[in-house]
Order: structure tokens, then sequence, then C-alpha cells
């Protein structure tokens, strides 16, 4: 099965990409639902090898930790999903820094065409009535009456 997507690239830059097909046939085709991945879960994909397990797992955890966001950096840079660099992004919480980072994220998510507030990455919700007035509503888009 030649699929690609978000999962098929995250389990191939863990070096694990042979479980690709068994993840995606047990429904694990988004980041957010690969969260959920535990011991169970790794036996009825056929994650048999305690090494393979031991890194699945532990990828898990910075998953639901960092967010599936910070996949896409690891992609940009597999050795970093291969490494124990738990604590990299907590080294230094500086404005500066995470502005960078969040242009750095802004832009790479654009250059893939992602939309983080679209499905599959976040899920609709109900959006509470404005407490702008429609005459204020409409000065602020610039509407002339």
């Amino acid at each position: 099965m030649a699929v690609s997507n978000i999962v098929c690239e995250w389990l191939r830059a863990l070096g694990l990409g042979q479980y690709a097909e068994s993840f995606l046939d047990n429904g694990y085709d988004d980041l957010e639902i690969c969260k959920q991945v535990g011991d169970p879960d790794l036996d009825a994909i056929g994650v048999q090898n305690p090494a393979h397990r031991s890194k699945l797992l532990k990828s898990v955890r910075l998953l639901r930790e960092k967010g599936a966001a910070s996949v896409y950096f690891q992609l940009n840079d597999p050795k970093s999903l291969l490494s124990d660099n738990s604590d990299s992004l907590e080294r230094d919480h500086s404005p500066l820094m995470l502005s960078e980072l969040e242009a750095l994220l802004h832009d790479q998510l654009k250059a893939d065409g992602v939309c983080l507030t679209a499905h599959p990455y976040s899920t609709p919700r109900q959006r509470p009535e404005s407490t702008l007035s429609k005459s204020r509503l409409g000065t602020v888009l610039g509407e002339k009456r």
C-alpha cells in the first residue's frame, strides 16, 4: 500500500515505516487519533518488538505533550525524532525565540498547505454571540452606512 499521509511520514521518520499500513488499517490515520495509542493498540497493530514499542510510546507521549504541529518540525529534522531531545523546546522561552518559532511554524504550515483551524486539525466549536453591535461591526469592517 503506497498511501502517504502525516502518520505514514511520522512513522518513516521514526524508522518504523513498516507499521504504516497496519496503523492505517486500524484507523490510526490522523495524528490526533495517534495520541491515544497505548500498549493494547500496539498489540492490535502488530508491534511486537520491545524497542519499537518503546520508541512509539515515547513518540506518542511527546505528541500528546507538544501537539501534532510539532511533528511538522520534526519531519523537517528527522534526527530530532530519533534522539532524546524532550527538553529542547523548554530551554529558552524568551519572547524573541517564541516569536521566531511562531513565524517558522506559520511559514512551514503555509508552505505545506496546512490550515490548523480546519479539519482534521481542529474540531469546530460554536462561537459565542459577538459583543459588537451590528452598527459597530459594520464600522470595524469599514462598511459605509
